[in-house]
């Protein structure tokens, strides 16, 4: 008997563990990704760059995803999911050593690589986790440890921008304005000091994933492997390509207009409501109601799936909630629009573990690449957000031109511009009701 068909025949009480390592690998996912907050802040102060340039820092994390997937797919089948996680975290590890010399150099580029590099690792960990926890036991109940895995993600994503953000930019306001007084040759210096600072929290990240890479090496993680594709009937023919399964390709469309909604309830809230006239004082805790929001649903979704409702309600629920949320913030003013874009958190925390357990399932040995495109699809976070923002700028001039003022066009074309989110949700929403079964056997 193979290690997977002794593991299938266990107890549901054999996944804790392995469920519990996996939860910390998505901690470190959330941690390294929401750092990224403050370094684009960190990074436009010490190399002096324009806020476009600064946010090159997210455009490398991305890139990264898109890049470097596939080709973790490939890792993945030479030397399975185990090794794969180990791997991605001794890559994020060298990543984080790069920050040292780039740190010495204050060069912006070579920062860009040592994310670019952390990325690779944190795709091949990705890659790898992700088919992990949903095959690791039934499948009508992956969306459940899935959700365990999300309120991981961002409890840590919380903590990482906390900690990172103390760490980085405490002072930055008035290192800014002393560097606006100073000679040149003062001027290099402080900013040679202030970019020294993430020399210490960066070698402590690259000893802590060098030493969660041989642990991952050594933990009792159980080998697991995809149910086969079924024997076809007689005349039928075998599954020979990953471009057989429509519900794939659905599912990846689906993720990527995910990614991008997500992106866009947690990324522009604050922006939104300081465009509508909220203090930036109290605006700045906005992304948080988003993010408490989804830690709730994941939570209900531990507690719900799959004993009351299935994964594929889960998700019809989320996508109906997303459109109805999206109607709310555009036909409704001031706080209230904000609370409503808060609550998308509710709308998306459970499409992620709801989608690639549909997506998965029948795939068989293709698991691994379904998987890759599936984490490609993370791109969407970087293209639909960007859409938004050249919504809400077109319409703004079209409101001028009509005479507006500027604060009440800023507003109200910040407002119309969450119309982009109906489409995505649909999109889902299709999905959940149909895509997610085409092409699979009835």
């Amino acid at each position: 008997m193979s290690d997977s068909s002794k593991f299938s025949s266990n107890t549901k009480d054999s996944t804790i563990i392995p469920v519990l390592i996996i939860a910390g690998l998505f901690f470190i996912f959330g941690f390294v990704t929401w750092i990224n907050g403050a370094l684009i802040p960190f990074m436009k102060a010490i190399n002096e760059l324009t806020s476009a340039q600064s946010l090159l820092v997210a455009s490398a994390s991305y890139i990264s995803f898109v890049v470097m997937a596939i080709p973790a797919s490939y890792i993945l089948n030479k030397i399975g999911y185990k090794k794969g996680m180990s791997l991605g975290l001794f890559v994020m590890a060298i990543g984080a050593l790069v920050f040292i010399p780039a740190a010495e150099a204050r060069t912006y580029w070579v920062f860009l690589t040592g994310i670019f590099i952390q990325g690779a690792g944190m795709t091949l960990l990705q890659t790898a986790a992700n088919p992990y926890i949903t095959i690791l036991g039934p499948i009508d109940s992956a969306a459940k440890r899935i959700a365990i895995m999300g309120i991981a993600n961002k409890v840590a994503g919380a903590l990482g921008s906390v900690i990172f953000g103390a760490l980085l930019l405490s002072g930055i306001d008035e290192n800014q304005a002393t560097l606006s007084m100073v000679s040149d040759t003062e001027k290099i210096q402080l900013l040679d000091t202030m970019a020294n600072s993430v020399v210490t929290p960066y070698l402590v990240m690259a000893a802590v994933l060098f030493l969660l890479g041989i642990l991952i090496r050594k933990a009792p993680l159980p080998n697991v492997e995809a149910e086969p594709i079924e024997a076809p009937k007689d005349g039928a023919t075998t599954k020979t390509s990953i471009f057989q399964f429509p519900h794939l390709w659905l599912g990846v469309l689906t993720l990527f207009m995910y990614v991008g909604v997500e992106v866009i309830a947690g990324d522009t809230i604050i922006a939104y409501g300081i465009s509508l006239g909220i203090p930036a004082a109290d605006a700045k805790f906005f992304t948080t109601f988003t993010l408490m929001a989804m830690v709730a649903t994941y939570a209900l979704g531990v507690v719900l799936i799959p004993k009351v409702i299935s994964q594929t309600l889960a998700l019809q629920l989320s996508a109906v909630l997303g459109i109805v949320f999206s109607f709310c913030i555009v036909f409704t003013t001031g706080f209230t629009s904000v609370i409503f874009v808060a609550a998308l958190g509710i709308a998306n925390a459970l499409v992620w573990p709801a989608v690639w357990p549909l997506t998965l399932k029948g795939l068989g040995k293709f698991t691994k690449t379904a998987s890759a495109l599936l984490i490609m699809a993370i791109s969407g976070g970087a293209i639909i957000p960007p859409l938004y923002g050249k919504l809400v700028d077109s319409n703004k001039a079209d409101y001028m031109a009509q005479g507006m003022n500027e604060a009440l066009a800023t507003a109200t074309a910040s407002t119309k511009g969450y119309w982009i989110l109906v489409p995505c949700y649909i999109i889902i929403l299709y999905y959940a009701v149909f895509g997610h079964k085409l092409g699979l056997k009835k």
